[in-house]
């Protein structure tokens, strides 16, 4: 894959060496083209020391004639020879020469010529970013079909806090890559995910809880939303960012991730529980702490809702796929919970296996499925796992599909 990584005239220039490092990293070949004012933030030389190539800095390189000849229709060369023009940092003065065909410099020139994809990632003061100029400046790029990568919010180098912050440099680049390698095979289906564990209070200040760091869940919904499915993701308490896309709903407790699941449920086509959700809660939890003593204390428990046999009974016609976190027995009890949660497919995964499972950047699954096929999964990152898993579902429901 070839990327054009347009970088504008902002301080988060600089993150931008950032995002050329990533993209190459996932086996993209960066070309990059620096602005005048980006140059005055970041050199070319950093870049072309990262891509070991030329970087283009002006429409004009040379005063000698076959050089200016050669330099004048280069825009067309980089429009024709990439696949993706990424613009980050998107500058407030850089879109609004996009939206209103403004060709003064390369960059903007080069916009005008590119047919490919347009992702674009702002970064500017907050109240630049706010201004109704820029607002209906991003309308008309978006309306064109260009992605925009919406700013976070927090604290800014000028000073003010609020939306304008350029997003983390890997999240750019993974979601550059995922949308030019899109697979449009999800188009069409909303997917519900739920993620994560859930913290059930035993005080104001104490919780019970488990090891899932929502690593699983939020992989399959980034693998979803890239394959253009709309994606709802329910999670409880990570310390992870939502994927680009993605219609987060945050829990903390199972009564409130089963109260979102159940808010969610009608609109979804497919339903993926990686969740996972506490077993037993207190009831009704003290209001104050409990002190310490030297004597034994006794929590009384009570069962959380069963969502995944709930949702099971519910389900109709969409496709419930369920998780299932084992000590031994993978395959068995893999078949326990397909039949007794009426799920269609039941990923399960050995959780004492070294470096996969809970907060681990690599799992190995076992693909338990209605038809009766079971299919073993090599150990692979979480993302490539999710996308396997979405391969087989697709496949299960033609399966499915085809017997009734």
């Amino acid at each position: 894959m070839k990327i054009a990584l347009g970088v504008g005239g902002g301080i988060a220039a600089y993150k931008a060496a950032e995002i050329a490092r990533a993209l190459m990293e996932r086996g993209a070949a960066v070309e990059v083209i620096l602005t005048a004012a980006a140059e005055e933030f970041v050199r070319p030389l950093t870049f072309a020391a990262l891509t070991s190539r030329k970087v283009i800095t002006s429409l004009f390189a040379s005063s000698s004639a076959e050089d200016v000849l050669s330099s004048s229709v280069e825009h067309i060369r980089v429009a024709q020879e990439n696949d993706v023009l990424l613009v980050a940092p998107a500058t407030a003065d850089l879109m609004a020469k996009f939206a209103h065909g403004l060709a003064d410099d390369f960059l903007s020139t080069l916009y005008l010529a590119f047919t490919g994809r347009v992702i674009l990632a702002p970064a500017m003061n907050t109240n630049m970013w706010n201004h109704p100029a820029t607002q209906a400046n991003v309308a008309t790029l978006a309306a064109r079909g260009h992605v925009i990568l919406p700013p976070d919010s927090g604290p800014l180098a000028c000073g003010t806090v609020g939306p304008g912050r350029l997003p983390d440099p890997v999240r750019i680049a993974e979601a550059t890559i995922d949308l030019a390698n899109r697979r449009r095979d999800l188009e069409g289906e909303t997917i519900l995910i739920t993620a994560g564990p859930t913290q059930e209070p035993i005080d104001p200040v104490r919780f019970i809880s488990n090891r899932s760091s929502g690593k699983m869940g939020y992989a399959l919904a980034a693998a979803a939303a890239a394959r253009g499915a709309r994606v709802i993701l329910i999670s409880g308490p990570v310390e992870l960012d939502p994927p680009y896309g993605v219609e987060l709903v945050r829990v903390v407790t199972a009564l409130e991730m089963h109260e979102a699941v159940m808010k969610h449920l009608a609109e979804s086509t497919i339903i993926v529980k990686a969740a996972a959700v506490a077993d037993y809660h207190i009831a009704k939890p003290p209001l104050q702490k409990i002190k310490k003593t030297m004597a034994r204390m006794s929590l009384e428990l009570d069962p959380t809702p069963d969502i995944l046999a709930e949702v099971g009974r519910k389900k109709g016609d969409r496709l419930l796929i369920g998780f299932a976190a084992e000590t031994s027995n993978l395959v068995e009890e893999g078949r326990r919970k397909l039949e007794t949660k009426n799920c269609d497919m039941v990923v399960a995964n050995l959780i004492n296996l070294e470096g996969t499972g809970f907060g681990a950047e690599e799992n190995e699954v076992t693909l338990v499925m209605r038809t009766g096929e079971v299919a073993p999964l090599a150990r692979l990152s979480k993302r490539e796992v999710a996308n396997l898993i979405f391969d087989h579902a697709l496949k299960l429901r033609l399966a499915l599909h085809a017997t009734q």
